[in-house]
């Protein structure tokens, strides 16, 4: 992965709606309406709803962990390529 693949994930995940994503699944979350990914803006506040249709119980926790989970990644990307940067000179 060089440095392109990684400000493209960047950029991607940037343009998304920001804050915390939740996935609230029907039955398993709550009772009524449908499955949904709730979103909280920076400052606390609930945002826009995110409604997928089609999508498994999986897919939900797995799209809304994305938003938290990309910049753990990319931040581990980066210091281990830091590593091998330092330990090649």
């Amino acid at each position: 992965m060089n440095e392109r693949d990684i400000q493209a994930i960047i950029n991607r995940y940037n343009k998304a709606t920001e804050g915390n994503w939740i996935a609230y699944v029907e039955g398993r979350d709550h009772t009524s309406g449908s499955s949904f990914i709730m979103t909280i803006d920076k400052n606390g506040e609930r945002g826009n709803d995110l409604e997928i249709i089609g999508a498994t119980e999986a897919d939900f926790d797995f799209i809304a962990h994305a938003k938290q989970d990309i910049p753990l990644l990319i931040e581990e990307v980066k210091r281990l390529s830091n590593l091998i940067n330092e330990n090649s000179n």
